[in-house]
């Protein structure tokens, strides 16, 4: 496996990058035309690619020219749940302290600013910064690090959530590339951008939203007067980590590059169960018109004689179409109606929501796609 040296990393501008994972031209994660509008007129597909930094160990968005305006989606009840989680472990951990609050947003929507109780909204260099999946989608990694370690009081905490590359590579999670989503981080590669910005890891802790989400607190100072805190947590996900990359850049990226398998697998089972299923007679629907659905739909060349319909809670995706099918979503509503003999659901972690919130759908819900038929 040889390095492109022509493109710096988004982190550090230093390496060249390994390509590891790449799903050829897919439509906009973000692009949802409206049900009628011809398929030829507005899917237009891009380049979607993962490279992996062979100096500072980031994973990567190679390339995203797509223009689109993301539809809000409906911050489904388990996020809301791991932010009161969350707050509740950094407030017991003594990291709550100060007056002034700060917020990266993410453009999936949700808010920890609610729950921070006692805390007054600044523009001002904040006593606590948030930022809960926010900090990927930022095409300039090291910029992006630098306006949140600026954004944090000099007695400060950064808390800081993202979706643990670790979990994704072990777990197979190919389709967590998309366009839009710049940065895709191991505990080991954000101690390096953070550092890169003046800031270290305090603490952490881990969740099992998505399969593996990490929190940090980061704070201010060089690494020997913050370094080694004796935080069991960091030095818990930095071993899983070496022992899943190893400690070389070539050994990461064969590492990473099991992703590549994982989406060719997961697209032919799905692409070869949807077809067993309607030749069987059975009605087979999704839920969750999520940009995950995007890739794994269009990579199996799922089409509307397979899969009748995905449901999903958000008003501003209902009435449109999966991007790159002519796959329409609808409401959960008409899902119950509809009275299907399957339901896809593409978001594992709502499985506890959606069972709660629509009982009629009682062992009808697919979550693992079965390898073989």
């Amino acid at each position: 496996m040889s390095a492109d040296p022509t493109r710096g990393c988004r982190g550090c501008g230093a390496g060249s990058l390994f390509r590891v994972l790449d799903l050829g031209k897919m439509p906009a994660a973000d692009h949802f035309p409206p049900l009628d509008a011809p398929a030829e007129a507005l899917d237009s597909t891009h380049p979607l690619a993962m490279d992996l930094c062979t100096e500072c160990g980031l994973a990567q968005l190679a390339e995203d020219d797509t223009v689109t305006a993301e539809p809000r989606g409906v911050e489904p009840q388990a996020l809301r749940d791991q932010a009161a989680d969350a707050l509740a472990r950094v407030s017991a951990a003594g990291w709550l302290t100060g007056r002034t609050t700060r917020e990266f947003g993410s453009p999936h929507g949700g808010s920890w600013l609610p729950l921070l109780t006692g805390f007054t909204e600044t523009e001002a260099p904040a006593d606590v910064v948030v930022d809960c999946f926010g900090i990927m989608h930022e095409p300039d990694q090291r910029a992006a690090f630098a306006q949140r370690a600026a954004a944090t009081a000099p007695d400060g905490v950064l808390l800081l959530q993202f979706h643990s590359l670790h979990a994704i590579v072990e777990q197979g999670q190919w389709n967590a590339l998309r366009h839009g989503h710049f940065a895709y981080y191991s505990l080991t590669a954000l101690r390096r951008l953070l550092a890169d910005a003046g800031m270290r890891i305090a603490a952490a802790w881990g969740f099992d939203l998505y399969g593996g989400t990490v929190l940090v607190a980061a704070v201010h100072g060089p690494a020997e007067t913050v370094e080694p805190t004796g935080d069991s947590q960091v030095a818990r996900i930095l071993n899983a980590e070496i022992s899943l990359f190893g400690s070389e850049p070539e050994a990461a990226a064969d590492a990473v590059r099991s992703l590549q398998q994982a989406a060719d697998q997961q697209a032919a089972a799905l692409r070869r169960w949807l077809e067993y299923e309607t030749l069987s007679g059975s009605r087979i629907f999704a839920y969750g018109a999520a940009s995950r659905a995007v890739a794994l739909l269009h990579l199996a060349g799922a089409h509307r004689g397979l899969l009748a319909a995905v449901a999903d809670a958000s008003p501003a995706k209902q009435g449109r179409r999966m991007p790159g099918t002519d796959i329409p979503i609808i409401d959960p509503a008409e899902l119950l109606a509809a009275h299907p003999d399957r339901v896809l659901l593409t978001l594992p972690d709502l499985l506890q929501e959606v069972r709660s919130r629509w009982p009629g759908l009682e062992g009808r819900w697919v979550v693992d796609i079965p390898e073989t038929i």
